[in-house]
């Protein structure tokens, strides 16, 4: 089944490893007639951003998504990221541990979509520390 894609004028995606951007002043549709991996602009984690651990997880698990050919060099990355935060955070181990199961099963996207609720867990807990801290000077 085909799947359909709009594109706002502007707008980035990856698409089977290549950056595409609807150049165009209106919207484009794009038909993709067959399994690729595809990240729409919302979904794209730059390097730059990568600016906390969950978000470098999310990295590493976006790069085995659309760049299949250098899995063990971001496997590596994963897992010793895996073993930081569940050292650093415990609480972290359980959505880990459903994220990693779906890296497993090769099922990336369901992966990165699992990685967001992550990150925000991990934005919850930095808040909350920054708030003690505070209210303790």
């Amino acid at each position: 089944m085909a799947l359909k894609i709009t594109l706002k004028s502007g707008e980035r995606m990856i698409l089977g490893g290549a950056a595409v951007t609807n150049g165009s002043a209106g919207s484009c549709d794009l038909i993709i007639e067959n399994k690729a991996p595809i990240l729409r602009q919302k979904d794209i984690m730059t390097e730059a951003g990568a600016d906390s651990p969950c978000k470098r997880l999310y990295l590493s698990i976006q790069l085995m998504y659309i760049d299949e050919a250098n899995l063990p060099r971001y496997y590596k990355v994963y897992w010793d990221l895996v073993r930081d935060l569940t050292q650093a955070a415990p609480s972290m181990v359980g959505l880990i541990d459903a994220i990693s199961e779906q890296i497993f099963q090769r099922n990336y996207y369901q992966a990165l979509r699992l990685t967001k609720r992550l990150i925000a867990y991990e934005e919850e807990v930095i808040a909350r520390v920054s708030s003690t801290v505070a209210s303790v000077r």
